[in-house]
């Protein structure tokens, strides 16, 4: 059986949402912090492969916000991968990796369609 992996930061009041809705539905899962654990290049560069720059940087935050505007200029795939490792705060929280399966962010309907 794949492992369901939950990626995001312990304090963060969407993924605590995402994780309460997983524990309730029965749902198995890994937690990985990026605080703690870091934020792997190379699973970076896949999500933003499978789901795109625009979905995987999340640029309403405020970290997103105090970067110089050359690191906000011309961000593509690499750009972003390691602005995302730098900063693992502007990683569109949560992102859970479930049977090949990415989903990125918490959509309640959405989840419930995958995992039912």
């Amino acid at each position: 059986m794949t492992e369901t992996i939950l990626y995001g930061i312990p304090n963060c009041d969407t993924v605590k949402k995402a994780r309460k809705w997983l524990d309730a539905q029965g749902v198995d899962y890994a937690f990985h912090d990026y605080k703690k654990q870091g934020a792997d290049p190379a699973k970076l560069a896949a999500w933003i492969e499978t789901a795109g720059v625009d979905t995987v940087l999340n640029r309403r935050g405020t970290t997103w916000r105090k970067l110089p505007e050359a690191d906000k200029a011309d961000v593509d795939a690499a750009k972003a991968v390691q602005l995302l490792q730098d900063n693992p705060s502007m990683i569109k929280r949560p992102i859970v990796e479930d049977g090949g399966a990415l989903l990125v962010g918490f959509k309640e309907d959405e989840w419930s369609a995958h995992f039912s």
